[in-house]
């Protein structure tokens, strides 16, 4: 029994709790740190800027397979009939945000939410081929480049046409995975495509699929063969940047955070340095959702917002990963010091990433090139 002490320190404390105070559940799918980045920084700022409520991630695990399972979380709880789902915001790989808009599984939240206005790229309307425009906001997009150790070339190729012409000149120094071991290699070929297919890259990324873009590709195919055979094939996305940084390659396709933060550990040289070459390379974004039926919708925008604040992007997504920002870098820039923003943006600018940040193609067209590369351009 409560000793009236205790029943009346009990009546103060729900006093004070804001009427509004609920539990958030925030599935992510992506590595560990997604999870960590939540629950040891976002989920406590936001939980100091909405007193009583509290936040909770759930990792569903990297890659294409932790997305998949929170498009099966969604689906079970769409047919079981359920009127509230388990879920309030989730964080999704690309290519599975159009599959659950089609689905009808997502609230078109953005316009309600102050920092919709501020995304620009077009990775946040086109998913792969399918409209989002509304459903999803940018957590942070991530980004393939090349980078390059400036002693050994000397004036980095602005282009794919360019690159070709160094690499005659300088045999064995590029270096990539092919297809892989990791997708900075994939990457390298889809831009390869972009630049050399003979295809509209814009149809590739947004589509219709049609049969007859493929058998342009066979020009294309059979030169980056040739370049291939005078490239060296490195064993992954670390063997890329290792062999950069050992110097044993002087140029080569990497994801910006991961080089980045090679760099910050001291692994790459600091006078390693960046290129994104026309006419451009894919990237990905992983997107903030909200379910149709999540039981704190209001809240949940409300996480959302805060997420893609230009604050929080800014000392979150850019200086804790080195990612760039999923809303326009112009407004996180003010919430950087010099030294973040220089690091992030002076080899590749903002500029260059509107310009020739890509997605990757829809699915159909995907497939199809990397059966193409085994089948015509493999060593």
């Amino acid at each position: 029994m409560k000793t009236l002490l205790q029943a009346t320190t009990l009546a103060l404390a729900l006093g004070v709790m804001p009427a509004s105070a609920a539990e958030l559940t925030v599935v992510t799918a992506g590595d560990q740190n997604m999870v960590d980045y939540i629950n040891e920084y976002l989920g406590p700022l936001f939980e100091k800027q909405y007193p009583g409520n509290t936040v909770r991630a759930v990792g569903t695990g990297p890659g294409d397979a932790g997305s998949q399972k929170i498009t099966e979380r969604f689906e079970a709880q769409a047919k079981a009939g359920s009127e509230k789902w388990d879920t309030d915001v989730a964080v999704v790989h690309e290519k599975f945000a159009g599959p659950m808009v089609q689905a009808g599984y997502l609230e078109a939240y953005r316009p309600n939410i102050e920092t919709g206005k501020l995304v620009t790229r077009a990775n946040a309307d086109m998913a792969l081929g399918t409209k989002v425009s509304g459903y999803v906001m940018p957590m942070f997009n991530s980004q393939t480049a090349l980078a390059y150790n400036p002693a050994l070339v000397a004036n980095p190729p602005k282009s794919y046409e360019e690159l070709v012409a160094w690499a005659k000149e300088h045999p064995k120094q590029f270096g990539y995975n092919g297809i892989k071991g990791g997708a900075s290699g994939v990457s390298f070929v889809m831009g390869w495509i972009y630049a050399f297919g003979g295809s509209d890259a814009a149809k590739l990324m947004n589509g219709p699929f049609e049969e007859a873009e493929i058998k342009k590709w066979d020009g294309a195919f059979a030169s980056l063969k040739e370049f291939t055979q005078n490239a060296t094939l490195t064993p992954g996305n670390a063997g890329t940047l290792d062999l950069l940084s050992r110097g044993e390659i002087a140029i080569g396709p990497v994801w910006v955070d991961m080089f980045y933060s090679w760099q910050a550990d001291g692994r790459m040289p600091p006078e390693i340095k960046l290129v994104l070459p026309a006419p451009g390379m894919p990237g990905q974004p992983m997107h903030y959702v909200i379910p149709a039926k999540a039981a704190n919708k209001d809240l949940a925008e409300k996480f959302v917002a805060l997420a893609t604040s230009p604050k929080v992007q800014g000392e979150g997504i850019v200086k804790r990963f080195n990612w760039y920002p999923g809303i326009d870098a112009k407004y996180v820039q003010p919430e950087l010091d010099e030294a973040s923003w220089n690091k992030l943006f002076t080899d590749i600018e903002p500029e260059d990433l509107a310009a020739k940040g890509k997605t990757f193609p829809i699915a159909p067209y995907n497939n199809a090139i990397l059966e193409a590369y085994e089948r015509q351009a493999a060593n």
